[in-house]
């Protein structure tokens, strides 16, 4: 399941977030140090050091976004956030095709972490560069993702994916990987439209009896289905 989630960041933790990247001048890094076997050939970014106190910082702005933001908890139902790490990619610079390791080292605590869902935070508004597409494979074909600063994809992390080259201008954005409470992303799907249905009859004022029946479905299922 492919979901575009709109403002995670408004305009002020936008602002914030930004700022500190764009003054972290020596915190940048080669991309390839956080990546895999696979990837490791194909990636051509740079990327601010995980460990860095601009990270830290950045990380606790996108958490706590993420934690209050509705539609991104109906549809990735999160049971662990991999800490949001930060690139940006120049003239030149992509992302090859591939797809994102299975399991994640927590950094902070070395747990390990199932990565169910992927997720792409923009922090770059689209006129600020040319190419930098992330391209999405599924069995639905390529999908081209391009959204305005502040604005987030996520889709599973089984997904064929890639960034095009950039051709003009610098693409800064946000990722990370979720572990959800549902593994299997037919249900985590089935459950988001449930859920965003419920919301609908609840704005509708339709039959209070129908709807928590259904509302108990839908928590039910989730503990049919839960890993937790």
């Amino acid at each position: 399941m492919l979901v575009c989630i709109p403002k995670v960041l408004d305009a002020s933790q936008l602002i914030s977030v930004r700022e500190r990247l764009d003054h972290a001048n020596e915190g940048w890094v080669d991309g390839r140090v956080t990546a895999g076997y696979q990837g490791a050939p194909v990636k051509f970014n740079q990327q601010i050091d995980e460990r860095s106190e601009v990270a830290h910082a950045c990380q606790q702005i996108v958490v706590s976004a993420l934690e209050r933001h509705p539609m991104f908890i109906s549809a990735v139902l999160p049971n662990t956030i991999y800490p949001p790490m930060f690139n940006r990619y120049g003239e030149g610079m992509k992302f090859g095709a591939h797809v994102d390791g299975s399991l994640r080292l927590h950094p902070r605590n070395g747990s390990k972490l199932r990565t169910d869902v992927s997720a792409t935070l923009f922090l770059t508004n689209p006129q600020e560069y040319d190419g930098g597409e992330l391209l999405i494979d599924d069995t639905f074909g390529r999908h081209s993702i391009k959204l305005e600063a502040g604005d987030m994809v996520v889709y599973p992390a089984t997904s064929l994916h890639q960034v095009s080259p950039i051709t003009r201008g610098t693409r800064t954005s946000c990722f990370f990987w979720v572990q959800s409470l549902i593994r299997d992303d037919n249900q985590r799907s089935l459950l988001y439209q449930m859920d965003t249905a419920i919301q609908r009859l609840n704005q509708t004022d339709a039959d209070e009896v129908a709807r928590r029946t259904l509302i108990g479905c839908y928590h039910n299922l989730i503990r049919e289905w839960s890993d937790t």
